[in-house]
């Protein structure tokens, strides 16, 4: 059994590549920094963080969510699938982040680099992804090893597989301690929201809280 248990513990991490990752996935990124595999060649799920992230608002836990052009589905690779500009996504979204966090301790520390991701365009919904993860891994100060699959595989054998386990449907597998969120006093704390929930009200310490 402790030779088993040491296998698992040497495996890397295989991730999937959400929009503001939820706590859980940077908890995930953190204990496995040394070895992590983003996967880029699975079929395009949809209601997943993938294209959603969940932060507090003064109305309780809201979901902002990244449209994509019509005809993506699961048979799209997810590095093919495209951002739609339809409707005026990123306005709401940075809005949604402006009211539910400008009274936050570190909101306006962070919120300069956060900006263009609200007035630039990105035509694909992974290359977003990547460069928002790379913003928050620099911001959190994480020193992180990852590369990228090089096509789909159903298992991986040096790796343990997140690629489902990280779902909105399903609770954190990883404990979410308590940490001052600005609603809580009147919706109560939400646990594992998006990262910048985290990094908004704790700034610094973030790294120390995922520790």
């Amino acid at each position: 059994m402790i030779t088993n248990l040491t296998q698992t513990m040497e495996k890397g991490a295989l991730l999937p590549l959400f929009y503001l990752p939820p706590i859980e996935f940077f908890s995930r990124l953190v204990k496995h920094k040394e070895n992590v595999l983003i996967e880029k060649f699975e079929h395009f799920p949809k209601q997943t963080y993938r294209n959603r992230a969940s932060i507090h608002s003064p109305n309780g836990k809201l979901d902002l969510i990244v449209p994509v052009v019509k005809g993506s589905n699961v048979h799209t690779s997810i590095k093919d699938v495209k951002i739609s500009y339809d409707f005026k996504w990123q306005r709401q979204h940075l809005m949604s982040l402006q009211t539910s966090y400008r009274n936050s301790a570190y909101y306006e520390f962070y919120e300069d680099n956060f900006m263009p991701f609200y007035e630039k365009k990105w035509d694909f919904l992974f290359d977003y992804n990547e460069q928002l993860l790379e913003l928050l891994i620099k911001s959190l100060k994480i020193k992180v090893q990852y590369n990228f699959t090089e096509s789909y595989e159903k298992a991986y054998e040096k790796y343990i597989d997140f690629r489902e386990n990280i779902h909105p449907k399903h609770s954190s597998a990883v404990p979410i301690k308590p940490y001052f969120q600005v609603f809580e006093e009147r919706n109560g704390f939400i646990e594992n929201l998006s990262i910048v929930d985290l990094l908004f009200n704790q700034g610094p310490q973030s790294l120390n809280y995922l520790l």
